[in-house]
């Protein structure tokens, strides 16, 4: 009986604490301490530091609830592609580094033998059209080539050799009237002074004879490369020439029937860009010869035909090539004629370059290379500092072939299928064992169900 009440009792302690009724144990709590009671509460107290100010109020909003979360969902998304961008820029500096020692050995090579060949597929696709082997066809197009390379040569050589005595008399004239021109206001050199000034520079160059010559030994090196690159690039030349409707269908059975018709497509694609490239220069260089060999020659300035070869040759380096080929023609004025025939043919050379870059390159750019002024211009400084005037040659095409992968690329990810032709039929690999070719399908390919 005694256990019975003093369960009920504890029972009925439970439900009193339950039910929210104050604990007389905590009824000495300290001020400033929340109390509840039932359902009220008395509200928070303000925030005092040690300073003893008031509370300051900030305008930054508080946080949202979900701020965690999304917080690391960012920095997971971020870790993700920090990873991936380290292992790109990684391949990305193995690939140059092989490339680069790869480079003088076998690739130049190469890339001036498909730029060669760009130049002489049409006569070599006429001559097997008239039945001439593929291997006559190629070697007779390379030499034809070779003669008329050596005829150029040999046209411009005689003016230069019977034009040198003359230009030497200019360049001694013009010395000696720089010389009077410093003598006179406002630099009022005295002769000895000018003389002193000859000697340091003459001592100059006496105390970096060393160096000259390691320079000089260098130059020979690399003019020797050159020539055995040179030889190399005609010899592949040959052989693309020769084979080449035949390295397409080889390489797209490398890479198997899936990529066959992007292989064959990219690889049409580069072709075309080359093609165009050199056939769009080789009108600009001729346009520009033609405007600056016109105006030299009514201004009776020596070595025009050596300086419109130059133009010429000098305009498959867009944009930077006619400043050069511009300055030449300009130093050659200044030298033979004087300085107020210098600044007529600087006159010449500016407007002509201003109806290239403003009427003709637009034109062409945008019909062919679709590459923009600045990025014509980055391409041909970045390959010059890499690669000398070999890279400033190259850069242009270089570039436009990495727009090409660029654009196909992007054009796959907006699914536009760049390898289809107007009916949506794709390059097919067939063949067998014996051998494989590229032929287009039969039937449009269309795109698959959406799930």
């Amino acid at each position: 009986m005694c256990s019975d009440v003093a369960m009920a009792d504890a029972q009925q302690d439970d439900d009193s604490v339950d039910t929210g009724s104050p604990d007389t144990s905590d009824s000495g709590a300290t001020a400033g301490t929340a109390v509840r009671t039932g359902s009220s509460r008395t509200p928070p107290a303000d925030f005092h530091d040690d300073s003893g100010e008031p509370p300051s109020k900030t305008s930054a909003p508080a946080p949202g609830p979900e701020r965690s979360a999304r917080l690391g969902a960012a920095t997971r998304v971020l870790a993700t592609f920090s990873w991936r961008l380290l292992l790109i820029t990684g391949a990305v500096v193995v690939i140059g580094y092989v490339l680069g020692v790869l480079w003088s050995t076998v690739l130049l090579p190469v890339v001036l033998g498909l730029l060669f060949s760009t130049v002489m597929w049409p006569l070599a696709r006429v001559l097997r059209h008239v039945n001439f082997p593929p291997a006559l066809a190629a070697l007779t197009t390379v030499l034809l080539f070779l003669a008329a390379f050596i005829g150029i040569i040999a046209a411009i050589a005689p003016p230069v050799i019977a034009q040198v005595n003359d230009l030497a008399d200019g360049v001694s004239s013009g010395l000696q009237s720089v010389q009077n021109w410093l003598t006179g206001p406002p630099f009022n050199l005295g002769t000895e002074e000018i003389g002193t000034y000859v000697d340091q520079a003459i001592n100059s160059l006496q105390a970096s004879a060393g160096s000259v010559a390691e320079y000089a030994l260098t130059g020979v090196g690399a003019v020797g490369t050159g020539l055995l690159n040179l030889v190399l690039a005609l010899v592949l030349t040959f052989f693309f020439l020769k084979d080449g409707p035949r390295f397409l269908p080889w390489m797209a059975a490398q890479t198997g029937p899936k990529a066959a018709p992007h292989v064959a497509e990219l690889s049409h694609q580069s072709w075309r860009t080359l093609s165009e490239f050199i056939r769009q220069q080789a009108l600009v260089g001729l346009i520009d010869a033609a405007g600056i060999g016109l105006g030299l020659l009514v201004l009776g300035v020596p070595l025009v035909l050596p300086l419109v070869v130059i133009t010429f040759f000098a305009a498959f380096v867009p944009i930077i090539g006619a400043f050069v080929a511009g300055g030449f023609a300009v130093l050659i004025a200044l030298v033979s004629d004087g300085f107020g025939t210098a600044l007529w043919v600087l006159a010449i050379v500016v407007l002509v370059q201003q109806v290239e870059g403003n009427v003709l390159q637009p034109i062409l750019q945008g019909r062919g290379l679709k590459l923009h002024a600045g990025v014509v211009i980055l391409a041909v400084t970045a390959g010059t500092g890499l690669a000398g005037i070999i890279g400033a040659f190259l850069s242009v095409p270089v570039a436009a072939l990495i727009a090409v992968l660029y654009r196909y690329g992007r054009d796959q990810l907006d699914g536009r299928h760049p390898e289809r032709d107007e009916q949506g039929r794709v390059p097919e690999l067939v063949g067998d064992e014996k051998g494989a070719r590229l032929t287009m399908s039969k039937d449009p390919v269309e795109d698959p169900a959406p799930r």
